[in-house]
């Protein structure tokens, strides 16, 4: 059998450019014209065969200009040569309704300037006429001129970036030194997938003695405001390497872990944390000594959409650093005034932190040093000692309850950084709770470690002071415009503060720490992003001459000078 034979066709190849070459063109197709065209000319469909209604359908929620044109397209070729043009539409135009009835003529109208309808004679036809008038002398009724619009009727697109303001790019809490080595890099949503149960903690010991909280603040409003009140009193903030009690339990074996409330809380809650933070861990031997480097000062409007940002201007009464300046002080003079010196509430032991003749100097504060068992099971040793803080005792029905007192301050709503925080002087007795609201929304992290404090400490109640501005251009006269109780666990449960994922942070840390040789190590914040770092550090760090160090020092001198002089 014969094996078929393949023959290539005909090529014929143009050398004089594009297009078919004229030896393969027919001869009625010679004479015809032909546009030349580039890859960049548009390819328009060649037929359309959708149904009417599909078309509606596609062309539904367009512009009324993309509408009007939805059935235009251009051919292959459109633009290389007119006489290639193509341009396609319905064909509507010849079509025509054959009807004999008169069209039903419509009611008369009066169309104005400003678009809408309205009879002759009326006021709102007098209205659009003067609005008319003034279209055409060239101011419109929208506070336009000519062609160029009002900056107060510029809208700008939803989520739209203002690059004309600072960037907020924040310097971290220490500077990381040469030698630090990052040992672990721990995210914030791993942190908030943690969880551990705790039991109540037991009371190893309590020192100090407070003074009985006054009543008459309870009956404060916005029409009866105080003013709020300077006070002299210092009060001392003693890290937990320093404190002499701490070093006597650790001798004693009665815990391998040891913190204060104000460490803790900040542990707890950072996955809502912002501002940047570091926390220094210590450890000798089989024991972890959480340590702070300078005190703990107050935030403001940390978790707001729009925070407080450093303008760079020392004068700056709005800045972060004024902000917390201030919420600080205010918090120290509003805990010394709504208490009353003539009743006492001893406790069973003194204040290890002052002597007898330091007594009236200080602010009166009691500390309970309490202990939870953080071990999953039995054989574990994982003890934790935290020394708490309490800040007055309130009579009640059942007995004397302990309190925390704390203070929310408002500076100037309408400025930048108010995070849409509603007027205090005008809400706060009829529309508190959305007040409150709000406040939980900008302060998340500052409520949440008030809260945890709180439960720390096995308080009963937490007094929550409202604190204003007596000017919203002066930071140093402020008045008390109501206060308000409530359970430290209610209260953390209202701002979904999960206490058991709290615990299962503090709890992964100290495993990571435990695997980890003697020595110095930091819990690193990373300023601009919602990640934790922990570093390996000389064990001489912090010990020689920081400038940080010397800062926050410089600053906690500035602020007792300044309570001092209020």
């Amino acid at each position: 059998m014969d094996e078929p034979i393949f023959k290539l066709p005909e090529i014929i190849d143009n050398e004089n450019g594009w297009g078919p070459s004229p030896a393969m063109l027919p001869e009625k197709f010679r004479d015809i014209p032909y546009a030349p065209y580039s890859k960049a000319d548009k390819l328009g469909r060649i037929a359309d065969w959708s149904a009417p209604e599909q078309k509606e359908k596609e062309t539904a929620g367009r512009t009324r200009a993309s509408y009007r044109y939805r059935d235009q397209y251009t051919a292959y070729g459109y633009g290389a040569s007119s006489a290639f043009t193509y341009t396609h539409a319905e064909d509507e135009a010849s079509f025509s309704v054959v009807d004999n009835r008169s069209a039903a003529q419509k009611k008369a109208s009066y169309r104005t300037t400003g678009g809408t309808k309205s009879r002759p004679g009326t006021r709102n036809s007098q209205r659009q006429q003067r609005n008319g008038q003034y279209q055409r002398l060239g101011v419109t009724s929208r506070g336009t001129t000519g062609n160029k619009t009002s900056a107060v009727n510029v809208r700008r697109r939803f989520g739209w970036k203002d690059y004309d303001k600072p960037q907020r790019a924040r310097d971290a809490s220490v500077n990381v030194g040469p030698e630090w080595q990052v040992l672990e890099e721990i995210e914030f949503n791993r942190l908030s997938k943690l969880n551990l149960d705790v039991d109540e903690g037991e009371d190893i010991s309590s020192h100090g003695f407070l003074y009985y909280y006054d009543k008459s603040y309870d009956r404060v409003n916005t029409k009866t405001e105080k003013p709020l009140l300077p006070n002299e009193r210092v009060r001392y903030f003693i890290t937990t390497s320093k404190d002499p009690i701490i070093e006597q339990l650790a001798k004693d074996d009665e815990a391998t872990v040891f913190a204060t409330d104000t460490i803790l809380s900040l542990l707890m809650c950072a996955p809502r944390s912002v501002y940047p933070w570091d926390i220094v861990i210590n450890r000798t031997g089989n024991k972890l000594y959480f340590d702070k480097r300078s005190n703990d000062y107050v935030s403001v409007n940390e978790n707001a959409a729009d925070p407080p940002i450093e303008t760079g201007d020392k004068d700056n009464i709005n800045s972060p650093i004024a902000l917390s300046m201030e919420a600080t002080i205010i918090n120290h003079c509003f805990a010394m005034q709504v208490v009353n010196e003539s009743e006492k509430y001893e406790f069973e032991k003194p204040n290890p932190f002052a002597s007898s003749d330091d007594l009236e100097f200080m602010t009166p504060c009691a500390h309970r040093y309490r202990r939870f068992d953080l071990g999953i099971s039995e054989e574990e040793d994982v003890r934790l000692i935290v020394r708490t803080q309490l800040d007055s005792v309130v009579k009640t029905s059942t007995g004397d309850s302990l309190i925390t007192i704390k203070a929310l301050n408002e500076f100037d709503p309408r400025s930048q950084g108010a995070g849409g925080a509603l007027d205090w002087r005008q809400k706060l007795d009829t529309q508190r709770g959305a007040v409150v609201a709000t406040e939980m929304k900008n302060n998340s992290c500052k409520l949440a470690r008030w809260a945890v404090q709180s439960i720390l400490a096995g308080a009963d109640q937490m007094k929550l002071g409202y604190v204003s501005r007596a000017n919203p251009k002066d930071n140093r006269r402020h008045a008390i415009l109501g206060t308000q109780y409530y359970k430290p666990r209610d209260f953390a449960a209202q701002m979904n503060m999960s206490v058991s994922n709290g615990w299962g942070i503090v709890r992964t840390v100290i495993d990571l720490c435990m695997k980890l040789p003697e020595g110095r190590y930091v819990l690193l914040k990373d300023p601009n992003k919602p990640v934790v770092r922990l570093y390996s550090v000389p064990p001489n760090t912090f010990e020689i001459e920081d400038p940080l160090l010397d800062e926050g020092d410089e600053l906690e001198e500035e602020d007792e000078e300044v309570i001092e002089t209020r």
